[in-house]
């Protein structure tokens, strides 16, 4: 039996749970546990996702007393837009939702994101829960209250900080997901072994067999720690003032690489080279050794992660980086490593030293 939760106290927030079980039996449970003042509910989901689960949701939803309804939309981060929160919210606005509502986040983080602003700006903010169904919505993007939408092809440059009520994360929803996506999640399980747990690290290396062939107490176990690990951060700094910039590592270089191949790759895939490049950079400036960055390279390649791509224009991936949110006037500010499992944000990395970071990650045939 898989029962684990994680407590987020919520500085600027309610306190919520984040409660990881086998499947979604117990999420009507759940609902009901939290006494909400709702009587509707909207399950928000997309088109990949929708087909499998929605029916489960709403039906759960339906037996904790919500009149339900389905929202879904076109799957893929292309459609994650402002157009889209504006059909949602003409679909929220039909069905007569007011202040005490509630919307159900049911996919991977592009759902999570919009449901999230969506709740966060409807009527000025109503509540809503977030039902992740990747690995990587459920160890990153559902945890920590970040919300948003894309513009123009940017990453997440319109958005607002809501914490969920609740985040309920079936382990056996990650069985229907493609190879590829599962990947991509495990770039962000092995950037949170990098920047705080050297222990971790050291797991997800040796127990690789069991993760790749999905083993639920072991996923159960590696999504308790990486959401540990977010929790702990974002408690510290829940709107990225300090502390919590360091999740930010691989990131700088990996969505100036999704932007700059036109989203070819995925966002996982994406953190996974960023980090590489950020480890040369760290090797670049002595914090690092070749060792380390070596190892770091076979343990994101034995998650079925590229630690190389063919060659990509630099000036669009240096463009995309200087117009990245978390650019600070003039400096783009990277996070590196003080070797594994130490992390720290550093805001004077030369433009050699970013060469030298996107040489890393460019074929050499």
């Amino acid at each position: 039996m898989i029962h684990k939760s994680v407590k987020i106290q919520g500085a600027v927030s309610a306190p919520y749970s984040i409660e990881i079980r086998r499947d979604l039996s117990e999420l009507s449970a759940m609902l009901s546990g939290l006494a909400l003042p709702a009587k509707r509910a909207c399950v928000v989901t997309e088109s990949r996702v929708g087909p499998l689960y929605a029916e489960d949701v709403r039906c759960a939803a339906e037996a904790a007393g919500f009149e339900t309804s389905v929202f879904t939309f076109e799957a893929g981060e292309e459609h994650k837009d402002l157009d889209q929160i504006r059909a949602l919210y003409k679909h929220l606005i039909e069905k007569s939702f007011d202040r005490r509502d509630l919307l159900i986040a049911l996919g991977g983080g592009v759902c999570g994101d919009m449901c999230g602003f969506a709740a966060a700006t409807y009527l000025r903010g109503i509540d809503f829960i977030q039902v992740p169904t990747t690995l990587l919505s459920m160890v990153d993007s559902s945890v920590g209250g970040k919300t948003g939408v894309d513009l123009d092809g940017y990453k997440n440059m319109v958005g607002a900080f809501h914490q969920p009520r609740l985040v309920y994360m079936g382990v056996e929803t990650l069985n229907t997901l493609p190879a590829e996506q599962f990947a991509s999640g495990m770039a962000e399980v092995i950037k949170h072994g990098l920047i705080r747990n050297a222990d971790y690290l050291d797991m997800l290396e040796r127990d690789a067999d069991a993760v790749r062939a999905l083993s639920p107490e072991t996923l159960a176990d590696l999504i308790e720690e990486s959401v540990r690990i977010k929790a702990e951060i974002v408690e510290h700094d829940p709107t990225e003032r300090n502390e919590r910039r360091l999740l930010n590592f691989g990131h700088t270089v990996g969505h100036a690489v999704e932007k700059a191949s036109g989203l070819s790759f995925t966002h996982g895939q994406c953190v996974a080279l960023g980090s590489i490049a950020a480890g040369r950079i760290s090797v670049s400036r002595g914090t690092l050794t070749e060792a380390d960055l070596s190892r770091m390279k076979r343990i994101f390649a034995s998650y079925g992660l590229r630690t190389e791509i063919p060659s990509i224009d630099r000036n669009a991936v240096t463009e995309a980086m200087m117009h990245d949110k978390k650019k600070q006037g003039d400096a783009v500010a990277f996070v590196l490593l003080d070797g594994p499992g130490r992390s720290y944000v550093c805001g004077d990395v030369t433009k050699e030293q970013i060469g030298e970071g996107l040489e890393e990650i460019i074929c050499r045939k």
